[in-house]
């Protein structure tokens, strides 16, 4: 594999980990770009490798949650008060968020990806999302962890089903949802990407079994590595940076962002 092949694999795994954490649909950015690259096959392997490089480096800065979740989650069984009780429902409340996507996902996601596969339907997209971002923009909520009830997790889950559509943001959905339930920005943010995990597991674990019985996998451990690499360094240094901005409610700029890509890919492409 020469130079460029291999360049091609990094900036995939740096759009990839780029457009991950961040609402602007990290799947509608590698599909632009393959088209620009002139890619024109479908690599799913590869999109389950980066997308795992972004998964880790969502855990690495969770990881203080996620452990006192676990820990609290079976200490409720011994030991019952406030805290234990909290968290022992939030694990369940993300268990409840991610049952639609994880239905639509295992029935229908290859039909839906297959129809609405092309350039137009990514445009449109990226607009809806633009309008959805416009709406919250202003939104700050006033729900904590510990006010998430579940119909805030149910509404949440279903705004990810959403996002099985190509060029549809997750992170910028289950965010616009988790703010129209009137989850504080913190809140709304931490519970989008605790979604995630579950899902994006799930995703890795199935795919990793079709990685590993393909044919020619010595020759992309090297592509293949890089791009992992490069999604897990940015999508950490990206998403560290995101919660920052968030907090400060800037999403306006997003929604500008992703109205001006969508009006150029349906004008342009």
């Amino acid at each position: 594999m020469n130079i460029i092949e291999l360049l091609k694999y990094i900036i995939l795994g740096i759009v990839q980990g780029f457009t991950e954490p961040i609402p602007v649909s990290s799947s509608g950015h590698v599909f632009i770009l393959k088209k620009l690259m002139g890619i024109t096959t479908s690599d799913l392997n590869f999109e389950i490798v980066v997308n795992f490089g972004s998964l880790l480096a969502i855990l690495l800065i969770y990881k203080d949650d996620i452990i006192r979740l676990i820990k609290n989650f079976f200490k409720y069984f011994k030991v019952k008060n406030d805290e234990t009780k909290k968290d022992f429902k939030y694990c369940w409340l993300i268990v409840l968020g991610s049952i639609p996507v994880g239905i639509v996902g295992f029935l229908w996601k290859d039909k839906i990806e297959s129809a609405l596969n092309n350039v137009k339907i990514v445009g449109i997209s990226f607009l809806l999302t633009s309008l959805f971002l416009f709406l919250v923009r202003n939104i700050k909520g006033i729900k904590k962890d510990k006010d998430l009830s579940w119909k805030d997790a149910l509404v949440v889950g279903l705004t990810q089903v959403v996002a099985v559509i190509p060029g549809i943001s997750r992170s910028g959905s289950t965010l616009i949802g988790g703010l129209f339930r009137d989850l504080d920005r913190d809140t709304a943010l931490r519970y989008s990407f605790m979604l995630y995990i579950p899902v994006s597991l799930g995703t890795t674990l199935l795919g990793f079994k079709d990685l590993l019985e393909m044919s020619n996998i010595h020759d992309l451990v090297l592509p293949y590595g890089l791009g992992f690499i490069a999604s897990f360094i940015v999508s950490f240094f990206t998403l560290r940076w995101f919660i920052g901005v968030v907090k400060k409610g800037n999403l306006k700029y997003f929604s500008i962002y992703t109205l001006i890509l969508g009006l150029l890919i349906l004008i342009f492409m």
